[in-house]
C-alpha cells in the first residue's frame, strides 16, 4: 500500500524505453505506480518518431531497393515492374507503432499503473503538477529522454519537407531528389539510407574527419567505403553555417570545418542530424533545488539517485549513452533500487547499433580507447568474405574485430560491420559481461554455416590461428 500521504510510491516522467520499464517493473514490485506522459501514445521518442519508425522503413526500404535494382536476379528471382507506394510503405511503418504504443498502454492497465495524461512540472518536494492536477509521490524518476540538438543559422520546419529533423525526416510524402545530410552519425545515415534506396541523391556533411565519432577507427573507415559503394556522397571536415530555404529548394552555405572558402549546396530537402539534448525545459527542476551538469543533463550517482532526496533520474536525460536499451535496463535498476533491492547496470558493456545495411555494432571499448586507458591491445579480425553462410547470401561486406588484453586475454570490445551485426554483437555483450577472454569465445561450439562463426574466428584470429583466412 502506498504511504498514506502520498498519492503513489512511484511517480514515473515520461514513458519511453526508460520510463515505462521503470513504471512496469516498481508496479510488479507491489508499488503503486503512475507514470505521467504528454504524448497522444506511450513509448517516448523511440516507438513513436524514432527506433520503431525508423526500422520499418529501413526494412521497407531494404525489400524495394532489392526488387526495384534486380538484385535478386542472381538467386534466380526476375521481377518486373516494381513500383514504389510510399504512402502505404508509410501506413505499414504506422500500423507498427501502433501496435506497440498500444501493447505498452495494455502493459499499464495489465499492472495497474495510472497513466496520467499532461505534462508533468515539479512544483514542491514530492510533488508535480499534470495537467493541472497536483499529484505526490514518494519517489519519482526523471525519465524525460531527449530531442533534436538545433543547429544555429539551419531552422527546422518539419510540416514544410524541407528542412527537417528526425521526425520529419520519417514523415516526408514524396522522395526528395537531393537530400543533404547534416551530421554523419547514426541517425542520419540511417534516414539517409531510407532515402537513398527510395531514389533519392544523399549527401552527407559531416563536421569531423570521419563520420560515425566514437565509434573504433577501422570500422569508421570501413564503413566509409562501403556508403559510398552504395551511392552516397560523403563530405567530412565540414561545417555547414547557414540555410535559405527557396521554394523549391534549400541552399546550404558549407565551409571547411578548419577555415577556408565557402560554398552553396542545393537540395530538396535537409535533415538536420546533429545529435540529442536532454529533455529537461519545463519539467521545474528549480522548485526542488535540482541543478543540471554543464551538458543540461540530470546528475546521478551509481544507484540512479539524484541529488534531491526521493528524486531519480534515468535514460537520454542523465549522463551516459543516448540508447532506448540502456534506458531500459536502467528502468529496471532504478526500480529495484526504489524497491530496496539493489539494481545494477554496468554501463561498460552496452552495445550500439547502426541500422544501415551491412549493420555496424559495437560493445566494450574501441582500439582506440583501450591504448588510451593503457591496455596492451591484441587485435583479431575476421572478414566476412570468408564466412560461409554470408558467401552464400552475398552479403559479404564487412568484419568482425574482436579487442582483447595481451596480458590478461580478456576481451575489451567486439566492432562488427555485417547484415546481422546487431543480432550477433548480444554474443559479444554477454561473454564481456562474464569476462570472457577471446579464447573463451574461440573455443565456443558455433553453429554452422551461421554469420556468428565470424565472431569465432575473429577471437581465434587474436592468438593468430583463425581457420578460414
Amino acid at each position: 500500500m502506498a504511504d498514506k500521504t502520498y498519492d503513489y510510491d512511484v511517480l514515473v516522467i515520461g514513458s519511453g524505453p526508460g520510463g515505462y520499464v521503470a513504471a512496469i517493473r516498481a508496479a510488479q514490485l507491489g508499488l503503486k505506480t503512475a507514470c505521467a506522459e504528454s504524448r497522444e501514445t506511450l513509448g517516448g521518442t523511440c516507438l513513436n518518431v524514432g527506433c520503431i519508425p525508423s526500422k520499418a522503413l529501413l526494412h521497407a526500404s531494404e525489400l524495394y531497393e532489392e526488387a526495384h535494382e534486380g538484385a535478386l536476379e542472381k538467386f534466380g528471382i526476375k521481377l518486373t515492374g516494381a513500383k514504389l507506394d510510399l504512402d502505404q510503405m508509410h501506413a505499414e511503418k504506422s500500423k507498427a507503432v501502433g501496435e506497440l504504443t498500444g501493447g505498452i498502454e495494455f502493459l499499464f492497465k495489465k499492472n495497474k499503473i495510472d497513466w496520467l495524461k499532461g505534462h508533468a512540472k515539479f512544483t514542491g518536494e514530492n510533488t508535480v503538477e499534470v495537467d493541472g492536477k497536483t499529484v505526490t509521490a514518494k519517489d519519482i524518476v526523471i525519465a524525460t529522454g531527449s530531442s533534436v540538438t538545433p543547429l544555429p543559422g539551419v531552422e527546422i520546419d518539419n510540416d514544410k519537407h524541407q528542412i527537417v529533423d528526425s521526425t520529419g525526416a520519417l514523415a516526408l510524402p514524396k522522395v526528395p531528389k537531393h537530400m543533404v545530410v547534416i551530421g554523419g552519425g547514426v541517425i542520419g545515415l540511417e534516414l539517409g539510407s531510407v532515402w537513398r534506396r527510395l531514389g533519392a541523391e544523399v549527401t552527407v556533411v559531416e563536421y569531423l574527419d570521419q563520420i560515425l565519432p566514437g565509434m573504433d577507427g577501422d570500422i569508421r573507415k570501413e564503413a566509409a567505403k562501403i556508403f559510398k559503394k552504395q551511392g552516397f556522397t560523403i563530405r567530412t571536415g565540414t561545417k555547414v553555417t547557414g540555410a535559405e530555404t527557396l521554394k523549391t529548394k534549400v541552399k546550404l552555405t558549407v565551409e571547411p570545418a578548419q577555415g577556408g572558402d565557402e560554398e552553396l549546396l542545393e537540395a530538396d530537402c535537409v535533415l538536420v542530424s546533429i545529435g540529442r539534448r536532454p529533455n529537461t525545459e519545463g519539467l521545474g527542476v528549480d522548485a526542488i533545488g535540482l541543478e543540471l551538469n554543464e551538458r543540461g543533463q540530470v546528475p546521478i550517482d551509481h544507484e540512479f539517485r539524484t541529488t534531491v532526496p526521493g528524486v531519480w533520474a534515468i535514460g537520454d536525460v542523465a549522463p551516459g549513452l543516448m540508447l532506448a536499451h540502456k534506458a531500459e535496463d536502467e528502468g529496471i535498476a532504478v526500480a529495484e533500487n526504489i524497491a530496496g533491492q539493489v539494481g545494477i547496470v554496468n554501463h561498460d558493456v552496452i552495445p550500439s547499433v547502426v541500422y544501415t545495411m551491412p549493420e555496424i555494432a559495437g560493445v566494450g571499448l574501441t582500439a582506440e580507447e583501450a591504448k588510451e586507458k593503457g591496455y596492451t591491445v591484441k587485435a583479431g579480425k575476421f572478414p566476412m568474405m570468408a564466412n560461409s553462410r554470408a558467401k552464400t547470401n552475398r552479403d559479404t561486406d564487412g568484419f568482425v574485430k574482436v579487442i582483447a588484453d595481451a596480458e590478461t586475454d580478456r576481451v575489451l570490445g567486439v566492432h562488427i560491420i555485417a547484415s546481422l551485426a546487431g543480432t550477433m554483437i548480444a554474443q559479444a555483450a554477454q561473454a564481456m559481461e562474464f569476462g570472457a577472454t577471446s579464447e573463451d569465445i574461440a573455443y565456443t561450439c558455433h553453429a554452422h554455416p551461421t554469420h556468428a562463426e565470424a565472431v569465432k574466428e575473429a577471437a581465434m584470429a587474436v592468438q593468430g590461428k583463425p581457420i578460414h583466412i
